[in-house]
């Protein structure tokens, strides 16, 4: 008989409430690839998403004996990573961009190394490079709601209920952030 996703769920559960410190690891293991996915779009910095995804699990394993079930492990530890996040991001100063070295070209005039690196491209790279920059741009600049939707739904392709869930919001809440979501990012990425 082939088990389910609900069975390994409830089977993780009651090995992790059982302080069984393997399942804590297979779960961290099956699960973080997704949290750090979510974390990183929100947080748009890796060092900070790493931070969410361990403060999320530690608050996961924490407060597991309030995790009732009804939903899946993924949908739970998606909800509190994406507090974790909101969280964070409330307190959060305003961003500053980081100074690239600089470097003189002979002409005098200071430049940032990264733009002469990306001159020694191949062209074709270089125009794949800038969409893909522009696309991570276009979904860095959504709000959060709706950017940690777009995630959910299209890049871990968590069901609209499971997202639902994940949030703590209905699913027409879902369909409705999913929806303008992309046409934002249709209207940010016209012409590329």
């Amino acid at each position: 008989m082939k088990r389910t996703a609900i069975d390994r769920d409830r089977e993780l559960l009651a090995r992790i409430r059982a302080g069984d410190q393997t399942a804590c690891d297979d779960c961290i293991r099956e699960h973080s690839p997704g949290v750090y996915r979510l974390a990183l779009r929100l947080m748009k910095n890796t060092a900070e998403a790493e931070d969410v995804v361990q403060e999320a699990f530690l608050s996961a394993f924490k407060g597991i004996d309030q995790f009732d079930g009804r939903s899946g492990i993924q949908t739970w530890l998606y909800r509190i990573a994406y507090n974790t996040a909101l969280m964070r991001l409330r307190r959060r100063r305003p961003e500053s961009l980081p100074v690239d070295e600089l470097i003189e070209p002979e002409e005098g005039a200071a430049v940032p190394r990264a733009l002469i690196d990306r001159c020694s491209l191949a062209q074709q790279e270089l125009e794949k490079a800038e969409i893909r920059a522009e696309i991570r741009r276009a979904i860095a600049e959504l709000p959060p709601r709706m950017r940690a939707v777009l995630v959910m739904r299209d890049l871990d392709e968590l069901s609209t209920e499971a997202t639902a869930q994940a949030l703590g919001v209905s699913v027409e809440a879902v369909k409705t952030r999913l929806h303008r979501a992309r046409q934002l990012l249709k209207d940010r990425l016209r012409g590329l």
